[in-house]
C-alpha cells in the first residue's frame, strides 16, 4: 500500500500498525482494522432528525455533550442503516477449486467474462466494504497487477457478479469518504440551518 493511502486509512479511523511492505494488498487489508463504519461524501444526514427529536433537550442545554454522544452513535459498530459502509475482509474465490464459495458463480458467469472487465492473473478477491445501497459491494482482485493502489470493483446481492463497475483505484476510492471531523461539521451545518 502506498504511503498516502496508509495515511488516508489513518485519517478515516483506522489501525494501520501491523501494515507492511512485505505483505500484499490482501495481507495488508486483512491486517488493518476499523472500530467503526465509514460514511461517504454524498451521505445524507440519514438518520439526523429521528436523533436530534431524540435528544434535543440535550443539544439545548449542552451541544458538547450532544456532539460526542452523536460520533459515539454514529461511529460504533452496530447494523442500523444509516447510509454507512461496512469495512469488511473476507476472501471470495468462486473459481479457485477447493474453496468453500466454489463454483458459487456457476451457470451465472464465466472467469473469462469476469476477466474482460477485471484486471489480475487469477480472479480471487477480497470484500473491502458492504454497503445497504447500490451497489453493496466492494471488492479488490487479489492479483492486481497494483498492489500498492489496486483497482476496486463494486457489484450488488441482485447482480452478484454479472455486473461489476470499475470505481478507480483504492486511492480514489478512499476519497470518497469523510472523516469524523468532516462528519461532524456537515451534522452541525444541517442542524444549523434546519433551526
Amino acid at each position: 500500500m502506498t504511503e498516502s493511502i496508509v495515511n488516508k486509512i489513518k485519517e478515516l479511523g483506522g489501525n494501520t500498525d501491523a501494515v507492511s511492505i512485505d505483505k500484499n494488498f490482501a495481507e495488508n487489508w486483512q491486517s488493518i482494522r476499523f472500530g467503526h463504519h465509514l460514511y461517504d461524501r454524498d451521505w445524507d444526514v440519514y438518520g439526523i432528525d429521528e436523533y436530534y427529536e431524540k435528544y434535543k433537550t440535550v443539544f439545548q442545554n449542552d451541544q458538547k455533550d450532544f456532539y460526542k454522544n452523536l460520533l459515539e452513535h454514529y461511529f460504533s459498530d452496530h447494523e442500523l442503516p444509516y447510509g454507512q459502509y461496512f469495512p469488511r475482509d473476507w476472501f471470495f474465490t468462486p473459481f479457485k477449486k477447493d474453496t468453500e464459495d466454489y463454483e458459487e458463480l456457476d451457470g451465472l458467469i464465466d472467469e473469462h467474462e469476469i476477466k474482460e472487465i477485471v484486471e489480475g492473473s487469477e480472479m480471487e478477491f477480497i470484500c473491502l466494504f458492504y454497503f445497504y445501497g447500490y451497489p453493496d459491494h466492494f471488492f479488490v482482485c487479489t492479483t492486481d497487477p497494483d498492489q500498492e493502489n489496486p483497482i476496486v470493483y463494486s457489484t450488488d446481492h441482485e447482480v452478484y457478479f454479472q455486473e461489476i463497475e470499475n470505481e478507480g483505484s483504492l486511492e480514489d476510492f478512499l476519497d470518497r469518504f469523510i472523516t469524523k471531523e468532516e462528519f461532524l461539521e456537515t451534522v452541525k451545518e444541517y442542524l444549523k440551518e434546519k433551526s
